[in-house]
């Protein structure tokens, strides 16, 4: 009896370590085949995100090479935003597709999507536009202390790489960042005068333009360039000073012409939205015309010009060169 409680023990527990090896070695093998499908699918995410940047990259070289392609990354450039042509015709597609769209759910009418499209188009177009006067403007604010740091190191004995280079790390953004890639230029092989014209094409500035023509002058017939600098940068602070209160003179000018110009458009939108019969009457055909709505048209006209030719007016009479 003893021997057969003792063999059925050891049964027993052979049994149970038996179903344990199995159900570990089970589960191991289950985890090993996971790992390789997940494996599988990570190559597979892998191959497919390779695929997508090969076919983005090859679109914007087709698209950049192009002369609007072109003028488009020069405006990106100028703007400091982080996109590629191919990436903006995008941003420019979608915004207009769903703009379009929610008109023709507020209002379901095909002028209510042209209307939502032409807004979704020019959207980020005057986003761009208005980064691009943020940043020259703040440019322009920093170009005075740029030089009297520069003339500084110069008169230490610095050359105009490294004086430079102290621009790029003392001075914030953005006439650091525009400095730091000049330097970088110039440290892969391109010369001064190539790099200091890249800068140029990315900030349209006259002062720039200024300094941009003094050091190119001073490179080749030679002078006392900290000198040079001293009295540009006291010229430029000075233009600096009459544009600002140049620009606070005349904001309520600017400002007037933008809200007159906008109201009309706005309030016409904002009618057709809320009752388009309202609207639509403007453009109803007379029986004197032949059925033709040609006096609406006529009238809208009249209305489009006067408004472009109030604002262009307003705006010429507040735009003082300096």
């Amino acid at each position: 009896m003893n021997l057969l409680l003792i063999g059925g023990g050891i049964i027993l527990l052979l049994l149970i370590v038996g179903v344990v090896i199995t159900i570990t070695s089970e589960r191991s093998l289950v985890d090993e085949r996971l790992g390789q499908l997940g494996e599988t699918e990570q190559v597979k995410e892998a191959q497919r995100e390779a695929a997508a940047s090969l076919v983005t990259e090859w679109l914007n070289r087709r698209v950049a090479s192009s002369s609007m392609g072109d003028r488009i990354a020069r405006e990106l450039a100028r703007a400091d935003l982080k996109l590629k042509v191919a990436e903006y015709y995008a941003l420019v597609f979608i915004s207009t597709v769903m703009l379009g769209a929610l008109a023709w759910v507020l209002q379901g009418h095909w002028a209510s999507f042209i209307i939502g499209a032409v807004v979704g188009f020019f959207i980020p177009r005057f986003y761009v536009k208005r980064q691009q006067a943020l940043r020259l403007r703040k440019f322009d604010d920093q170009l005075g202390d740029m030089l009297n740091l520069m003339v500084n190191g110069l008169r230490a004995g610095y050359s105009i790489m490294q004086a430079m280079e102290a621009v790029s790390r003392e001075l914030p953004s953005p006439i650091s960042d525009e400095f730091r890639r000049v330097v970088q230029e110039m440290q892969i092989g391109i010369p001064m005068e190539k790099a200091l014209d890249n800068l140029l094409r990315r900030i349209p500035s006259d002062d720039l333009d200024f300094v941009v023509t003094a050091i190119n002058v001073q490179r080749e017939v030679g002078g006392n360039l900290s000198e040079i600098l001293d009295t540009i940068s006291f010229t430029i602070r000075e233009r600096v000073r009459i544009k600002g209160e140049i620009r606070t003179m005349t904001a309520s000018v600017r400002a007037s012409g933008t809200i007159l110009s906008l109201l009309p458009v706005g309030l016409a939108v904002a009618l057709w939205f809320i009752s388009p019969e309202y609207i639509g009457s403007f453009f109803a055909p007379t029986k004197l015309l032949g059925g033709q709505p040609i006096c609406g048209i006529v009238a809208v006209s009249v209305i489009v010009g006067l408004i472009v030719a109030g604002y262009f007016v307003m705006m010429k009479i507040a735009d003082i060169e300096v």
